[in-house]
């Protein structure tokens, strides 16, 4: 069977102007899995990744840490995280009195996101990707991940919303473990999937081999 392995991002530059570029830690946490994987002998046959910054950046890091060209990556658009901004935008005009306050710690923004997103799976908003615009373009990405030789691996770089609907897709789940799994994945967690025969099995789900270390543990990071 073909194996993929999914990443999420590395720390990305939560509050700044940007979000979208890796801090210096999301750039060690690439570097780090890189390192960690290419000590353990994997090799990938493929590396694919959306366009956003914090995506080719992190992938850019990994590779580094294989030893392999930092341009290695395909860019994929369909791999990209669903616009964030956008939905909380409308559901905090829908819902005006939950929107938090500004300098309100991250948890009150993590819980606002839950229900924004909450509310764009049962069709309370409308942003311009709709949940089933979202649902159709992951499948379209599962399916290019999915089109690989048999034994071969590839590498996939994303983000935890786009990664909690291929893994929802993938299990058959309902609507909302998409919002679950997406406040659950870490920067540059790792799950592992498998393909074969028209169908595709999940392995593993989250894990940090490169920072699940007494020395490392307080790196890793959820934004």
């Amino acid at each position: 069977m073909a194996e993929f392995f999914t990443v999420r991002h590395g720390q990305a530059s939560f509050g700044a102007d940007d979000y979208d570029k890796l801090s210096e830690l999301g750039w060690r946490q690439a570097r780090w899995l890189g390192e960690h994987w290419r000590d353990q002998g994997l090799h990938f046959d493929r590396v694919l990744c959306g366009d956003l910054r914090r995506h080719w950046e992190t992938a850019r890091g990994i590779c580094e840490g294989l030893g392999l060209p930092g341009d290695s990556a395909q860019l994929v658009p369909q791999l990209n995280e669903f616009d964030f901004h956008a939905v909380t935008r409308f559901y905090g005009q829908h819902q005006p009195e939950e929107v938090p306050e500004p300098g309100s710690p991250r948890s009150h923004y993590y819980r606002f996101l839950k229900s924004a997103m909450l509310a764009w799976t049962r069709g309370e908003i409308t942003p311009q990707e709709s949940w089933q615009a979202f649902e159709a373009r992951i499948a379209e990405a599962l399916a290019v991940v999915a089109d690989a030789p048999r034994g071969s691996k590839t590498l996939v770089v994303s983000s935890a919303g786009a990664i909690a609907m291929m893994i929802r897709q993938v299990l058959g789940a309902a609507p909302d473990t998409v919002t679950r799994l997406n406040l659950q994945i870490r920067n540059t967690a790792v799950s592992h999937f498998f393909a074969g025969s028209g169908e595709l099995s999940l392995h593993s789900f989250n894990h940090l081999p490169h920072l699940d270390t007494p020395q490392r543990r307080e790196f890793i990071t959820y934004s």
